[in-house]
């Protein structure tokens, strides 16, 4: 049994293990959340205990799983000793059982789960230009490319659509510099760099179609229990830029699809965000504000965000002063910089008289923390030290075998396993060159014979006066090139 009352998940109890119990109220859970802490002090099995709670409660969750530790939730615990010990000293014991959860895998490259894929026009210049990593004069040229997209009616759906594309501006690049602003073929070219780059990287297998259909993760399951969106992270962490552009992107989405909810009884859906400091490392101040907006104003849909990261100062201050619900396991404090981290970190909490914060942050034992949430009107409770009950799923990942089976069982297999490849910007750019150089043709054989060869020497001979004025005037002078070629001219009107 996940939750002990009909509006709270069971975290833990306090007073290691005397005290009372805990909770999270689900009222709050659309209040965003911090689950922090070094490595190994008990982070993911906390974020598994509120997952579970969720789901239980009928909130639908998505997960990132960063180190494939989360595919757990799919099967029955194991009940080993440490488990049902910890059941038994907070008074749990009892209600303790072991149980699975809906799960749906998910995978941006299509290898752990269903592939996730979205449209280069949905993803936008912002969000690509970060994915790419493009300097501001090579994002300007992208925001160029998109707008001459737009009124040209091409679709980009995938790389070689934004490739096709990016082959017209540089060709066009006159016109374009003089109503939009300079684009260069350098520009053009770094960015067709990254994007082979990003293609290396396998990112190519994320621009197209099916797109993801967002309300697929805001589903139950016939019991009623929220469905787990479980995104395999762990070969998305070699591509971070990637990674956290996708994870802004979705919440992007939601807020713009989603209508208002206000404060509902319990969240619509939930967000994990696994290695969360991801999402603002080395982020311009553009893209820093807009993660800020999403984050402050997507609450009022209904939607919670939890963000999990080894220390607080992980996440930007005008991020975590939003984030009202707090689970602090241990840290470390080894170095100046780290005290500062706890030090700050420990300022946060409504103090309790029991303890002193600072003091207690850094003697936590593995599976405890420092738990405040939101409570009565939405103010933060007394930080409370908790043993951390144990979750009712498995522990750890789940077998290769096991995974398949859940994907081949799958009810959305059918809709996202096979890619789609629709005719968007590349086949339509591809046609009007085909129709262009048809013409070319037939005008070319409709041209008299003698006004043909004339017109056949004209392009040889100018090609050749390009030919030599690049050679000639690099050597001996423009005023001896300019003689050779008037010289030229008159051959080849005689």
């Amino acid at each position: 049994m996940t939750c002990l009352t009909n509006d709270g998940i069971f975290l833990g109890k306090s007073d290691d293990g005397t005290g009372d119990n805990q909770y999270l109220p689900l009222k709050w859970g659309n209040r965003h959340g911090l689950i922090a802490g070094a490595t190994g002090t008990g982070k993911t099995v906390t974020l598994q205990v509120l997952t579970e709670g969720f789901s239980a409660a009928g909130v639908p969750v998505f997960l990132a799983d960063a180190k494939g530790d989360l595919s757990g939730l799919a099967r029955n615990s194991d009940m080993q000793d440490f488990l049902t010990k910890r059941a038994s000293a907070i008074g749990f014991a009892d209600e303790y059982e072991s149980a699975a959860f809906p799960a749906v895998f998910w995978d941006l490259f299509g290898e752990q789960g269903h592939p996730v894929r979205t449209t280069i026009s949905e993803i936008g210049p912002l969000l690509l230009s970060r994915m790419l990593e493009l300097n501001d004069t090579q994002e300007g040229v992208m925001n160029i490319a998109f707008r001459v997209a737009d009124e040209q009616g091409l679709l980009l759906l995938d790389l070689k659509d934004l490739r096709s594309l990016l082959g017209v501006v540089n060709d066009q690049r006159a016109e374009i510099s003089s109503i939009y602003g300079n684009v260069s073929p350098q520009s053009v070219g770094a960015i067709q760099r990254a994007l082979l780059r990003l293609e290396d990287q396998g990112a190519d297998k994320f621009f197209g179609e099916p797109a993801l259909d967002l309300r697929d993760f805001m589903r139950t399951d016939k019991n009623g229990r929220g469905m787990m969106s479980i995104l395999a992270a762990d070969k998305l962490m070699n591509s971070p830029r990637l990674y956290g552009t996708f994870l802004l992107w979705m919440l992007s989405e939601l807020f713009e699809e989603l209508p208002e909810a206000g404060d509902p009884d319990r969240p619509k859906l939930v967000f994990f965000f696994d290695e969360a400091h991801l999402l603002f490392d080395d982020a311009p101040k553009a893209l820093l504000e807009k993660v800020e907006q999403v984050v402050r104003l997507i609450r009022s849909k209904g939607v919670g965000i939890f963000f999990v990261t080894q220390s607080p100062d992980d996440i930007p201050e005008s991020v975590l002063g939003q984030l009202g619900n707090r689970i602090q396991h241990a840290l470390r404090a080894f170095t100046p910089k780290q005290q500062k981290a706890i030090r700050l970190a420990a300022q946060t909490y409504r103090p309790n008289p029991k303890f002193d914060v600072e003091d207690v942050i850094t003697t936590l034992g593995v599976g405890e923390a420092l738990v405040s949430t939101l409570e009565n009107k939405g103010e933060p409770s007394i930080v409370e030290r908790t043993l951390i009950r144990p979750p009712s799923s498995k522990l750890g990942p789940i077998s290769n075998a096991v995974r398949k089976s859940i994907l081949t069982e799958s009810d959305l297999a059918d809709k996202y396993d096979e890619a789609i490849d629709n005719q968007s910007a590349y086949e339509i750019l591809q046609e009007r060159a085909e129709k262009a150089a048809k013409a070319a043709a037939k005008e070319q054989e409709n041209t008299p014979e003698p006004k043909r060869k004339a017109s056949n020497r004209q392009s040889v001979g100018e090609a050749a006066i390009k030919s030599l004025t690049r050679a000639v005037s690099s050597s001996i002078g423009r005023t001896i090139a300019k003689a050779l070629l008037r010289g030229i001219l008159g051959a080849l009107k005689r």
